[in-house]
Parts: structure tokens; C-alpha cells; sequence
């Protein structure tokens, strides 16, 4: 009888691991079993998210970053207007690390790119279920976080042009897993148990915090000093110290505003043709966004208030078991750093501003980590308690919310293949032009297209030089972007505006496009198909033709 006891015992507690929440034994037993089902999870994931949301490695900020990488491996290459090519590559080593793998590897740079596409995926959930397995005992709900992390892994992010993670390539696709183990680098790094298991664990964090917080920093300067504020604020939420957890909060917060005070106050001023630049790029403005998006902007501060709230310690809930305050912790730090982040804009990012370069900074970038906190936070809650161990309701589950994001993929990239392999035919005619132009035009011509060509019917946002490896007059969009937080480059910006608009219109004539063009070195031009032109065109399709600049 004692023997059937103790057995009912054991088996209770090995129940208990995965119904009960982590702590103690208890966590440490279920870490152990954990990594192998992380790792086969995490890979089917990333398989899964490519599926869903494409690949596009040189369509928008992938084209930007992939010519300063064919750069670097060729000089020869874009003779001209090169600053736009050299921008993203003045304080990031993105580029030269991707150069640097491509040399050494035998694949090729289309194979490089896609490989650690794949990679920066699989090591940003990697580090979601770290950070998941901190917060939520039960593997229903770290699987949930995940998987719904992968499933949104392209969710817009209000109204700040940024998405939670590219399909494609950029700085940012190395700098947001490195972000994440950071915070998890923090969570270790501030245990408040003293044993010499929680010693090991701080010496792992704090190589963490270093590791993520340095590797982010090479990659993407910018979202790294983001990424450092908000594990400055999470070391705060988690003292043991009432004071410090109130007055280090507060002052963490003081300190961003007073840092951005400074910054405005002691701004360089600014030319009239930088501002009409800076007044292009609306998403740095929220008093222009529309309602949806400032409703992008609250909509996740309170339903982290909310489950922060709900999470908060409370009384023991199994012998000397505590529900951990991770949780809570997690919650509030994204809140008090979404708000700060708010105040911010809302004080110095506005577009009447004498000087934008608060606003140049975009500090509501600052919600990529309060998105992701989010949907890791709904997902653990949609994992525990409605999908738990019902293999249909998961299935059901990871249809519906990847179709969701698949139709609004295809709907972003219409004309292109949804996934983009090295192995596979472009269908958009537009990159078709642009490999022709790239097998059959010298490498020192120099191209012009209509000033917004990015955003044309079927173009799907492809840019012209990272595939056409031709230089080209900067476009609205994108230089417009780089000219934007690089005011030395308004100048060539502007010239390339005004040289460039309307060029495809049918009211344009020949003798326009050449008066236009022909003082700024232009041989060569892009015309949409509707353009009427009686230059040389060598090569035409359905939507866009290539002619020689006569």
C-alpha cells in the first residue's frame, strides 16, 4: 500500500511539470526535457514562416542593404551615386559580414542571403521560446507564443513603416533575435534565488546581455540603443528593491526625455530642401498617421497593462510554488517603454518642428519590442488555454492565423514569386528588365527611372540596383529614405526628383526626357510600357521597356 502511494506521488508530480507553474525543481526538471522539442519546433516554425510570409531578398530594405553588399564584392560596381549605395553601410557592419561569408562560402551570394534569412528566423524564435520558458510553465503555452510569433512574424507595427521581422535580408534581421536574447540575457542575469544553479544561470545572462546587446550594436546601431533601454528598464521592473524598481523606472524615463530635449534643443538648423525631404517620410510623424495606426500604438500597451496586471505576484498557489513574476515584469517593462517612447514623439517627432532630428531618430521604432512581447504574451494565452493538447484546435489555429498573413503577403507582392529562391525564374516583368539590363548594358552606365518607379503597378517594391547592378538617379522612396537621415545627400536627392518626374507619362516627349536627363550623365532609361518614346528600346515587355538614351 505505501508502495502504491509513492507511486501515485511521482506520478503526480511528473503531471505537475507541465500543468504547475516553473519554479524551483520543478522549472529546472522541465528546462532539461525542453531544448529537444524547442529545437524540432523551432525548425518546423521557420519552415513554416517562409512559407507564409515570402521571400523577397531585394525588394524594399533588402535591395537597399543587398547593393552595399554587391558593392563591397565588386568596386567596380555603381560608378555613380554611389553615396546612396555606401549610406547603410556608415554605421552597421551588415554588409561587410554578409561580403565577408560570401567569400568565404562556396554557395554564392543568392544562397548566402537565403541561408541566413533562414537562420535570423530560426535564432529569433530560438530565443522566443527562451524567453517564453522564463515566463509560462507549461509547454502548451511556450509552443503557443511561437508558434503565433511565427505566424506574425510580418506584422505591421502601427504606423512606423517596420514590420517585426523582413522577408527578406536586412540589419535589422540580425539585430532582433540579438535584441531577444538579451532580454532573456536579463531575466538570468536578475534572478533573485541565491543558489549556486541561479549563480551559474547569472554569469550565462549577463553573457547574454553582453553578447546580444554587442552583436545587435555592429549590426543596427539604432535599434540596438532601443534594445538597451528597454533591458536597462526590465532590470529596474525586476529589483527587489521597491525603490529601484519606482525610481530606476522613473528614471530611465526622465533620462530618454531629457535626452531627447537635449538633442532638439541643440539640433544643427536646417536647410529648406532637407525639410521637404524629412516632411516625405510621414510615418516618423504620428499627428499624420491615420486612426488605425495610433490605435497600433495603444491597442498593445493595454492589453500588456492588462495581462501585466492579471499576472502580478500573488499568494502561493502549490506548497512552496509561486507563480513567477516574470510575466508581470515582462508586461509592464514593454509598457513603460511604449510610453516613453510615445511622449517622445508626440513632444518632438512632429512635422511643424523647426528641427527633426528626434524625429529622424524614430523612437516609436522602440514598439517592435512591445509588439513582440505582445504576441509572444497572446500566443502563450491562446496555447494554455484554448489550443492545450487538442491537436485539431492547433491545426484549425495555425491555418486560420498563417492564411490571415498569407493573403496580406501575396497582397504586397502580387506580381512576384511569393517566395523568391536563388534556383527559381522571376515572373515580375519588372525584375526581368532589370536582369536584361544587368547581362547586357556596361557596368559604368547610368540609368534613370520615374522618380517613384517602387511604388508602379506590378513593380512589388523591387529595386533597381541591387538587381540590375547598374547605377541609377535616386528614387523617391527609398534614397528618399536614406537622404532623409543623411542631409548631405538632399542635394543629389532633389536634382534626381526633378530630373525624374513623369518620365513614363505619355504627355512626356522625347525632347523633355533628354533635356531632363542628358546634364546629369543619364545613358539609359526605364520606361513604363504606356510611355510613347522613339528612342532605341532593345528590350520591352507587358510593362516596361529599356531604351537607349539617344
Amino acid at each position: 500500500m505505501a508502495r502504491r502511494r509513492e507511486r501515485q506521488a511521482l506520478a503526480t508530480f511528473v503531471a505537475s511539470v507541465d500543468s504547475q507553474p516553473a519554479s524551483g525543481r520543478v522549472e529546472t526538471s522541465a528546462r532539461r526535457k525542453e531544448p529537444g522539442f524547442a529545437v524540432l519546433l523551432v525548425s518546423c516554425l521557420t519552415l513554416f514562416a517562409l512559407a507564409v510570409h515570402g521571400y523577397h531578398p531585394y525588394a524594399e530594405d533588402g535591395g537597399l542593404y543587398m547593393a552595399g553588399v554587391k558593392r563591397l564584392l565588386d568596386p567596380a560596381l555603381y560608378p555613380q551615386g554611389a553615396a546612396f549605395v555606401l549610406e547603410p553601410m556608415r554605421y552597421s557592419r551588415f554588409a561587410p559580414m554578409v561580403a565577408w561569408i560570401v567569400r568565404l562560402a562556396p554557395m554564392g551570394l543568392p544562397v548566402v542571403l537565403l541561408a541566413l534569412h533562414l537562420l535570423s528566423v530560426w535564432v529569433t524564435l530560438f530565443a522566443s521560446w527562451m524567453l517564453a520558458e522564463r515566463c509560462w510553465p507549461t509547454r502548451s503555452a511556450r509552443a503557443g507564443a511561437v508558434t503565433l510569433l511565427a505566424c506574425w512574424l510580418s506584422l505591421p507595427v502601427a504606423g512606423t513603416a517596420l514590420v517585426l521581422m523582413d522577408p527578406y535580408l536586412t540589419a535589422r534581421s540580425l539585430s532582433t533575435p540579438c535584441m531577444v536574447l538579451a532580454l532573456v540575457g536579463v531575466l538570468d542575469l536578475t534572478e533573485q534565488h541565491d543558489t549556486s544553479a541561479v549563480q551559474s544561470s547569472r554569469w550565462r545572462g549577463l553573457c547574454l546581455w553582453l553578447g546580444g546587446t554587442t552583436l545587435a550594436a555592429l549590426m543596427h546601431p539604432l535599434m540596438t540603443t532601443y534594445a538597451l533601454g528597454a533591458t536597462l528598464m526590465l532590470a529596474c521592473v525586476r529589483s527587489s528593491s521597491p525603490s529601484i524598481r519606482v525610481w530606476g523606472a522613473a528614471t530611465l524615463s526622465a533620462l530618454a526625455l531629457a535626452m531627447a530635449t537635449i538633442l532638439h534643443l541643440f539640433a544643427k538648423p536646417e536647410s529648406a530642401a532637407y525639410l521637404r525631404v524629412a516632411l516625405t517620410r510621414t510615418y516618423w510623424y504620428p499627428a499624420t498617421w491615420s486612426w488605425y495606426e495610433l490605435a497600433g500604438l495603444a491597442a498593445p500597451l493595454a492589453i500588456l497593462a492588462v495581462i501585466a496586471l492579471r499576472n502580478s505576484p500573488g499568494p502561493i498557489q502549490h506548497e512552496s510554488v509561486q507563480l513567477s513574476p516574470v510575466q508581470h515584469e515582462l508586461g509592464w517593462m514593454a509598457v513603460l517603454v511604449g510610453a516613453a517612447a510615445w511622449l517622445i514623439a508626440l513632444l518632438f517627432a512632429r512635422a511643424g518642428n523647426q528641427t527633426h532630428l528626434v524625429a529622424r531618430l524614430q523612437p516609436l521604432r522602440a514598439f517592435q519590442i512591445v509588439y513582440l512581447i505582445m504576441v509572444l504574451a497572446l500566443g502563450a494565452k491562446l496555447g494554455e488555454f484554448v489550443l492545450r493538447r487538442s491537436a485539431w484546435r492547433w491545426a484549425v489555429a495555425i491555418v486560420l492565423l498563417g492564411g490571415v498573413m498569407l493573403g496580406a503577403e501575396r497582397s504586397s507582392f502580387p506580381d512576384s514569386n511569393h517566395m523568391e529562391l536563388p534556383w527559381t525564374s522571376p515572373r515580375n516583368p519588372w525584375v526581368q528588365a532589370f536582369l536584361w539590363i544587368r547581362e547586357n548594358t556596361p557596368v559604368d552606365a547610368l540609368f534613370a527611372l520615374d522618380a517613384d518607379y517602387i511604388n508602379a503597378s506590378g513593380e512589388d517594391a523591387q529595386c533597381f540596383r541591387s538587381i540590375a547592378e547598374r547605377s541609377s538617379l535616386p528614387d523617391y522612396s527609398k534614397d528618399g529614405g536614406e537622404a532623409s537621415i543623411a542631409p548631405d545627400l538632399t542635394e543629389a536627392w532633389g536634382l534626381g526628383q526633378q530630373a525624374q518626374q513623369a518620365l513614363s507619362a505619355p504627355s512626356t516627349s522625347d525632347a523633355q526626357r533628354i533635356a531632363a536627363l542628358r546634364p546629369l550623365g543619364v545613358s539609359w532609361i526605364v520606361l513604363e510600357s504606356r510611355a510613347v518614346t522613339e528612342f532605341n528600346c532593345p528590350y520591352a515587355n507587358a510593362d516596361v521597356k529599356v531604351c537607349r538614351l539617344r
